[in-house]
């Protein structure tokens, strides 16, 4: 296949593959675990105007800073606006966002892996990257989360920048809890995955901050997040699981 045209970076150091963090435990373990395996990584954040991202990047800056090594390369963050057609969704507004005690599904974000994914294919083609990994959980139930979706949109990233290009879910088979065990050692306390977060802290009381306290107590691991609110237990099993975090 011909090599996709772009500006040419000479100087800057060509990543083995690149990851989409997000700041959250999946995303953060994933991209710590692709580096112990000797992979010269590319850390990209893609913002698209969802009302928590500022606090997320302040933790994912605080994470990739922490696990600085020359195999992880600068983070590079990449805006996708997507308020223009989320409208009025919770996730853009400060209405009606997900409890404690919502289903995980409730966390649907229509399109996201497909919005995520695209910009990420063009930034790797320029780039001269052929693999993007993103940290999708075993139960993930929403279709563009599938691996038949990764392979199909892999397919059509190639045919559309005539460059070789694939989709990697590492992770797609384990749970929050055995993430949570394979970060031993990590700066946990960095990551950030909360949608109605208090300052910069964990609200305690949303759906996400839910699914992460569960993952810490299955995992027989010490929860190191603050929270605003002492959570509720986190003993009763969750159901699904947001895309990317």
């Amino acid at each position: 296949m011909r090599r996709a045209r772009g500006v040419a970076h000479p100087a800057r150091r060509v990543a083995d593959s690149a990851v989409l963090v997000s700041g959250g435990l999946d995303s953060a373990v994933l991209l710590a675990e692709l580096v112990r395996g000797g992979q010269t990584v590319q850390p990209l954040y893609i913002r698209s105007g969802l009302r928590w991202e500022g606090i997320e990047r302040y933790w994912l800056h605080r994470f990739v800073g922490e696990i600085s090594t020359p195999r992880v390369l600068p983070l590079v963050e990449l805006s996708l606006p997507a308020t223009d057609v989320y409208g009025a969704h919770w996730s853009i507004s400060d209405d009606d966002a997900p409890g404690y005690d919502a289903p995980l599904d409730c966390n649907y974000l229509p399109g996201r892996n497909l919005l995520l994914l695209t910009k990420a294919a063009v930034f790797c083609a320029q780039q001269g990257i052929s693999t993007v990994a993103l940290a999708v959980l075993r139960d993930n139930p929403f279709g563009d989360g599938t691996p038949t979706f990764f392979r199909r949109l892999a397919v059509a990233a190639q045919i559309a920048l005539a460059v070789p290009f694939t989709i990697s879910s590492p992770f797609r088979r384990l749970s929050k809890a055995q993430v949570i065990r394979r970060g031993t050692g990590l700066p946990l306390h960095l990551t950030f995955s909360c949608v109605q977060p208090s300052g910069r802290l964990h609200c305690g009381g949303c759906t996400k901050c839910a699914e992460r306290q569960q993952g810490f107590a299955l995992a027989g691991t010490r929860d190191p997040t603050r929270y605003r609110a002492e959570p509720p237990s986190a003993s009763a099993p969750r159901r699904s699981s947001m895309v990317h975090r």
